[in-house]
């Protein structure tokens, strides 16, 4: 796993704790991964592993929530829109059209995203850059920052041999070459394997790492060989940085998220799709979500990302209560680094963030508007904060109901519930947690809503229909 190398690992248990507490019957589930996952790059101020995926937020909306909602609440990273210069357009998918590599984007200037970063780590939150390796943009024009750009010409950046000989748009998805050689949609694929392409995606990645960015999300890295990115990460000022892999790992497809392991995390889309299937179906097969799936220390998971909340692959906020549930459950299990999804309502798929033109976003306006502004959900929070408390705990105390009832706790740290179904749900739970009065997270944001559990780990409550509760030692009546 890359880490930051001015940052100490922290300490989890090990698998031969695990073991240990599988013979002492201390967790329920055998195939369940045990050790929180919480070796990303973390931030120098802070102590937190959640990223938090605000798509399409202005540089200055951003700084400006990192200091009254994102650091507070523990997120250890927000992760932000691609930041290079890119085609003209209202609509979302123009920010992944890359003109040149200038940090001049309808999100701001440079200058903006320098003091973004600065007000982000100044509470304790890194920043995570998503970046956009695999291809320049299609077709002709002038980017947001006045570079023009034609077919096989980018001026100061790329001419016609930095890019790959197959000029026609990719048609068969089971043929490796295809995918990562032929065009994505018309969008100008890069010869990756060229010594002077490495160089100069390398060196863009040294400049945002010069301006404080802690890590990158590589956009589109399936239709990169895996080892033409280890060959660009190999040619950073810090080789350590850390990456992860956009690697969708469809069924079928020649292109998995394990081969690009070697170069950081991927992300794991099953899990989502997972997660989608279970909360339409039945939650108690959560506890196997792991299974078959990348390690759990090397796996990023997410509840929906900007693609699948438009295509429908997993869940989105359309979902309502379920998705705050799916998220819940996300930040309470110990499996992969978790991405919290920050973006914008939308019926059209192609639409912009509220109010974007061909040049410009609004910055986010939380309360008012189309943006959902998750990071400020009471569940969200509330969880993010039990995430941190919970780290390096077993599970235990699994208990479900046979369909859509589960409940389980993190060692002695905290425990949750979570009800999928259309009616409230009364009964007794069994915990490991130190007899007390607990703040249930999910309800309430200043501990109105509390739990007492007895001396024999034992505590009855209520949870609503399609509700949660989440308790833990950090949080106290």
């Amino acid at each position: 796993m890359m880490r930051h190398p001015n940052v100490p690992r922290r300490l989890f248990a090990t698998l031969t704790t695990f073991a240990t507490a599988l013979t002492l019957g201390l967790v329920a589930v055998a195939a369940a991964p045990t050790v929180e996952r919480a070796d990303a790059a973390t931030p120098p101020h802070g102590d937190g592993d959640v990223i938090l995926n605000m798509f399409q937020w202005t540089w200055d909306s951003v700084a400006a929530e990192c200091a009254n909602t994102i650091g507070p609440a523990g997120f250890g990273y927000v992760q932000v829109s691609p930041p290079m210069e890119h085609v003209r357009g209202s609509q979302w998918w123009t920010s992944y059209q890359p003109v040149s590599y200038r940090i001049e984007s309808k999100l701001g200037t440079r200058a903006e995203f320098a003091n973004m970063v600065a007000a982000c780590d100044a509470v304790g939150v890194g920043v995570i850059a998503d970046a956009v390796v695999n291809h320049m943009a299609a077709g002709s024009g002038t980017g947001v920052a006045g570079s023009t750009y034609g077919q096989d010409s980018f001026p100061g950046t790329y001419s016609a041999p930095d890019f790959n000989d197959c000029r026609t748009n990719i048609a068969d998805y089971t043929n490796r070459y295809e995918v990562q050689n032929c065009r994505l949609v018309s969008l100008q694929d890069l010869r990756t394997g060229s010594d002077y392409v490495r160089g100069r995606l390398a060196a863009y990645f040294n400049d945002l790492v010069s301006l404080g960015v802690d890590g990158f999300r590589i956009d589109a890295a399936k239709h990169i060989p895996a080892s033409d990115l280890a060959a660009i990460k190999s040619r950073m000022n810090n080789p350590n940085v850390f990456w992860v892999h956009e690697v969708i790992g469809a069924a079928g497809e020649p292109i998995q998220p394990a081969e690009y392991l070697g170069s950081g995390d991927s992300h794991e889309f099953n899990y989502a799709r997972q997660l989608r299937a279970n909360f339409d179906g039945q939650i108690r097969n959560l506890r196997f979500i792991g299974d078959g799936k990348l390690p759990y220390d090397r796996a990023g998971v997410f509840v929906d990302n900007h693609d699948t909340e438009r295509n429908g692959e997993t869940m989105s906020y359309k979902w309502g209560a379920k998705y705050i549930l799916a998220n819940t459950f996300m930040l309470s299990w110990p499996y992969g680094s978790p991405t919290v999804y920050s973006g914008y309502e939308f019926s059209n798929n192609d639409a912009g963030a509220p109010g974007a033109t061909e040049t410009t976003v609004p910055d986010a306006t939380c309360g008012a508007g189309r943006w959902t502004c998750t990071q400020r959900w009471t569940e969200i929070r509330g969880m993010v904060g039990f995430h941190n408390a919970v780290s390096g705990t077993l599970v235990t105390n699994w208990w479900d109901d046979g369909g859509n009832l589960v409940a389980y706790g993190r060692g002695n740290r905290g425990y949750v519930v979570l009800n999928n179904t259309a009616s409230a749900v009364s009964r007794s739970f069994q915990t490991s947690l130190p007899a007390g009065t607990y703040c249930d997270v999910v309800a309430s944001s200043n501990c109105s809503v509390t739990r007492t559990v007895g001396s024999d780990g034992w505590f009855t409550a209520t949870v609503p229909a399609y509700g949660a509760l989440a308790i833990h030692v950090n949080a106290r009546g």
